[in-house]
């Protein structure tokens, strides 16, 4: 059995034990109060073996047929237990008011076995309302708070009755069916606050406070996304949230995913238990739009490889695009300029608010043949290569390797760095002997250098 069970179980055995005594001493002592409380008593019992059930439900996992879960059993209950208690508030004023209007039943005898029982019953109830809200703010759950709630005001209305016992004693009969009266109202306010909390959980009303609490911990924990909605429900103290942020067009969908997981760490810790959905969508912000719907005329232009550095700059009242653009090695210059024409019309045509289109042109490398070199090529690029190597970084490289093409003579290079050094500092390193082997080595077209650890 679970431990949220287990609290339910004492309550109901501490609820049955009180409507039998609180009923059996107001009998004998024709305290309306007393049996009014009993009523009370009586609204918990079935109560506590509503919330004994509900929770075993509520606790059950995701099915085919109920995919969030059945965490709204707890509230379910809670309803039905403000039902019952509002019906018994209702023969509670009845009874009350018979009594007052004087309607010849019989009067109060409060008894000192009457006036002992209702301190114990006070007691009792002290104990259940404390162990019943520490369960309720262990667990997150709301049937148990529901209780807590219940017993607190059972205490309230043992105390009224205990007072009107006191002041019947002095000889104000009157007080007793006051006191139930009193009894009457607690149990509205409870049946009331009941009813407004848990129809708002199956109406699947977003908590303000939570809401308020994941909408914050995304803005401060995510910087460079945006929230685009947030939409959150509840169930038996368990949050359901479904996330949709806005991330660059350009971000790579390793980066997108790595965004939503950080926006699940941060709900998560503002909300623990929360089950979170994460959907990623490209920015669709004016400035992002813009660049959106430029890279794609520009792409519907043929002879355009590749579009990329896409800008989009705001002077005065007018706006300035400028891009690159990568076209085939082979063209000409005046072929080339014919193309980045007709990139700019495509462009101006498709977003109207552009005004001016500026365009960068660059060769995409075109696939060469590679060919093994001659030996004497290999040979003088060599040596000056591993003395470049060594003066820079004190070691031989880990790989050397030649291959020639069309476009001249690649070296492809990799250098074993301390495993400590900056990023930084190795691409220092790597440019440094870039620039110098082609310095000594002006045969050599290319060179890769690859560094690592």
């Amino acid at each position: 059995m679970s431990p949220q069970r287990r609290t339910a179980l004492v309550s109901v055995a501490a609820a049955a034990g009180l409507v039998a005594l609180k009923l059996a001493v107001g009998l004998a002592s024709h305290s309306l109060g007393l049996i009014s409380e009993a009523l009370h008593s009586g609204t918990d019992l079935v109560a506590a073996l509503l919330t004994f059930f509900a929770v075993g439900w509520a606790v059950r996992p995701a099915d085919p047929s109920h995919h969030y879960g059945h965490g709204k059993a707890e509230h379910l209950s809670a309803l039905a237990e403000a039902a019952i208690l509002v019906g018994a508030t209702v023969l509670i004023v009845w009874r009350a008011a018979t009594r007052l209007a004087g309607s010849g039943a019989a009067h109060v005898n409060p008894t000192w076995y009457a006036l002992a029982v209702v301190g114990v019953v006070i007691a009792i109830d002290v104990s259940r309302a404390v162990v019943s809200w520490r369960a309720a703010r262990r667990f997150r759950s709301a049937a148990m708070q529901s209780n807590a709630l219940h017993f607190a005001s059972d205490m309230a209305g043992s105390t009224a009755v205990l007072v009107g016992l006191l002041v019947a004693r002095a000889g104000h009969p009157n007080a007793d069916p006051i006191a139930a009266l009193f009894v009457a109202v607690l149990v509205l306010m409870a049946a009331g606050r009941l009813m407004r909390r848990n129809v708002d959980v199956l109406m699947d009303r977003a908590p303000a406070d939570a809401a308020l609490a994941a909408s914050r911990a995304i803005e401060r924990s995510v910087p460079g996304v945006r929230l685009r909605r947030l939409r959150l429900r509840q169930a038996a103290g368990r949050h359901f949230v479904d996330v949709v942020i806005g991330v660059s067009p350009g971000e790579a969908v390793a980066q997108g995913h790595a965004a939503a997981d950080a926006v699940e760490a941060a709900v998560a810790r503002a909300l623990p238990e929360a089950d979170v959905v994460v959907h990623v969508e490209p920015e669709t912000g004016q400035e992002a739009a813009v660049r959106e719907r430029a890279q794609e005329a520009a792409l519907r232009v043929p002879r355009v490889r590749e579009v990329h550095n896409v800008n989009v700059i705001a002077v005065g009242d007018r706006t300035e695009l400028s891009l690159h653009l990568k076209l085939p090695g082979g063209l000409s210059l005046e072929e080339a300029h014919g193309v980045a024409e007709e990139v700019e019309r495509e462009i101006l045509d498709a977003v109207p608010e552009v005004d001016t289109v500026q365009t960068h042109l660059e060769p995409l490398a075109e696939v060469s043949a590679g060919r093994r070199p001659s030996a004497t090529a290999v040979e003088g690029g060599a040596a000056s290569v591993l003395r470049i190597v060594r003066e820079e970084t004190g070691a031989a490289p880990r790989e050397l390797r030649f291959l020639q093409t069309d476009a001249g003579l690649v070296v492809f290079l990799t250098l074993g760095l301390d495993p400590h050094t900056e990023l930084g500092q190795a691409h220092a390193t790597a440019s440094a002997i870039e620039e110098r082997i082609r310095q000594e080595r002006p045969e050599i077209g290319e060179v890769h250098v690859h560094t690592e650890p």
